[in-house]
């Protein structure tokens, strides 16, 4: 049963500035006091209360890697699996890349999506949060990744694709962070978002939320959130009952307002406690999904070492 509905004068929804939320979940993945609320004004899923920019910062800068992945430096089966996105997301953008755009990842991580675009011929660079990664990333990958807040960027480089992989939902603010981008981007530029699918759903419910995910985010509202801050949707290039949303979207010349979600905040209800254990991990396509997931789980055992080796080899060739 839900929490009864709570309204909470102190804090906005990011996406409609409503104050009424239902409370869905009291505890994070590890049974962690954590308070998860829904916006009934237009179904937005974000913690209650939001962290402040500070701590949001203090976080990922120090204990985010170490916390999410249980390391400070990546291991060779982490840094293939990198790769391997970074040439998937390359690929999926592809069809829309002229010739040689200009290329910036807000949250890199590691860097292989950034050094990806590069080695298919496009100025690419980034920023990210937590030191561990970042020194890897300019070390080992030789990528132009530095470790600086979003907010200190101006648009003098004006780049013309933006990506954010598995970001937004960590930003204490999407609205304020799609904002700058906004201004960050070149006219008529790309901008590309990947995120989790509260509606997929992405996990079983006992298992959906955590720390390091403020916002929880569907087709809707992200596509709602985006139109308010300037941009137009391209393409959705995934399926909507996926575990994660890939969306490209266009900076537009004049802001427009999010269609009306009202009654979105059911849908979210719903479909989050749509499954329980079994019926969840019985669904055809999640079976799918785990098979060729640990299968690539068995190939990175066997392969990620060398293959790792060859691209540190290859890469140290090319910075010369």
């Amino acid at each position: 049963m839900n929490s009864p509905d709570t309204t909470t004068p102190d804090t906005r929804c990011d996406l409609c500035g409503g104050s009424d939320f239902s409370i869905v979940s009291e505890s994070d993945r590890h049974g962690e006091a954590l308070r998860t609320a829904v916006c009934r004004g237009c179904g937005l899923v974000m913690h209650l209360p939001v962290p402040s920019e500070a701590e949001v910062a203090e976080y990922y800068a120090t204990r985010y890697r170490q916390d999410y992945h249980g390391e400070r430096t990546p291991n060779p089966r982490r840094v293939m699996r990198a790769w391997n996105n970074g040439e998937r997301i390359y690929a999926q953008l592809q069809p829309w890349l002229k010739g040689r755009e200009s290329v910036f990842e807000i949250g890199a991580g590691i860097g292989c999506t950034v050094k990806a675009f590069e080695t298919h011929g496009h100025p690419a660079s980034g920023i990210e949060p937590n030191r561990d990664f970042n020194s890897y990333s300019r070390s080992r990958l030789h990528t132009r990744i530095e470790n600086t807040n979003l907010y200190d960027l101006d648009d003098a480089d004006s780049p013309d694709v933006v990506l954010l992989i598995h970001v937004i939902e960590h930003f204490s603010s999407p609205r304020r962070a799609l904002e700058h981008i906004h201004g960050l981007l070149a006219d008529d530029g790309l901008f590309y978002v990947e995120c989790p699918n509260l509606t997929g759903p992405f996990a079983t419910f006992d298992r959906m939320f955590h720390y390091a995910h403020i916002y929880n985010f569907t087709p809707e509202t992200l596509e709602g959130l985006a139109s308010e801050c300037g941009f137009e949707k391209v393409a959705m290039l995934s399926a909507g009952d996926g575990p994660d949303i890939h969306m490209l979207f266009r900076k537009a010349e004049v802001k427009a307002s999010a269609a009306s979600l009202a009654g979105h905040a059911n849908i979210v209800e719903a479909a989050i406690r749509q499954h329980n254990a079994l019926s969840y991990h019985l669904r055809p396509t999640y079976l799918q999904r785990r098979v060729v997931k640990l299968w690539s789980y068995l190939v990175e055992a066997v392969s990620a070492g060398p293959f790792v080796k060859r691209l540190l080899e290859r890469l140290d060739r090319q910075a010369g």
